[in-house]
């Protein structure tokens, strides 16, 4: 497995995403969408908690935030050691999500080859501004690629959980306890974003730089 050259830090944030191959769908049938979701739980979350995720067709998004050593709850009592094999299992989750995920795949569709585009891409989240309007983003991207007319009408996404309207596991409840004081606060937030389609300039010039 190559090395990262941006490496997985405890308490940190992560943007985590891949899309398909050319651009192909990677997601067929619901069916699929949840047995990502089951994977994301098996592999991932043993090693970051899930802020949000939204599967789409030919996409997904992920926000994690890499855990701590359960022996210890101080980043500074971490060796360098320590940091580096955290960063390695977070990286060997996301790799065997991606490689059971494409086995499944495969095998029920009768197709051979790859089905993402490379190795899954993950980019730090270091300030709380910019985590927040990322979250609504990624919350907003059913809209934004027109899959549904309201935004709580697509399934594959945890804004339900967000918003208190699905009692699902992949969720921080905590974060969102702290930075929104209502479920109906974060709602409004992210249908702001919907109405506007405008974001801070550094986060928007993120975004663009992605090209999914």
């Amino acid at each position: 497995m190559p090395r990262r050259l941006i490496p997985f830090v405890p308490e940190l944030h992560y943007h985590i995403y891949n899309r398909g191959n050319n651009r192909e769908r990677i997601f067929f049938e619901p069916d699929n969408y949840l047995y990502f979701l089951k994977k994301l739980k098996e592999y991932l979350v043993p090693v970051a908690d899930v802020l949000v995720y939204c599967l789409m067709p030919t996409h997904y998004h992920v926000v994690g935030r890499v855990k701590l050593p359960q022996q210890t709850s101080e980043i500074f009592k971490i060796s360098e050691v320590s940091k580096s094999e955290i960063s390695a299992e977070v990286s060997k989750a996301m790799m065997k999500l991606s490689v059971s995920y494409t086995k499944a795949i495969n095998k029920r569709f009768q197709r051979v080859g790859v089905l993402f585009q490379g190795q899954f891409q993950a980019k730090p989240i270091l300030t709380s501004s910019y985590l927040l309007n990322l979250c609504r983003y990624i919350h907003g991207n059913p809209i934004k690629d027109g899959l549904v007319a309201d935004i709580s009408q697509w399934q594959y996404s945890n804004y339900l959980e967000w918003i208190g309207e699905r009692d699902g596991k992949l969720i921080d409840k905590a974060f969102v306890q702290d930075n929104f004081d209502t479920p109906d606060e974060y709602r409004k937030f992210v249908l702001e974003y919907l109405r506007t389609r405008q974001l801070p300039d550094d986060v928007q010039k993120y975004l663009d730089s992605l090209d999914t």
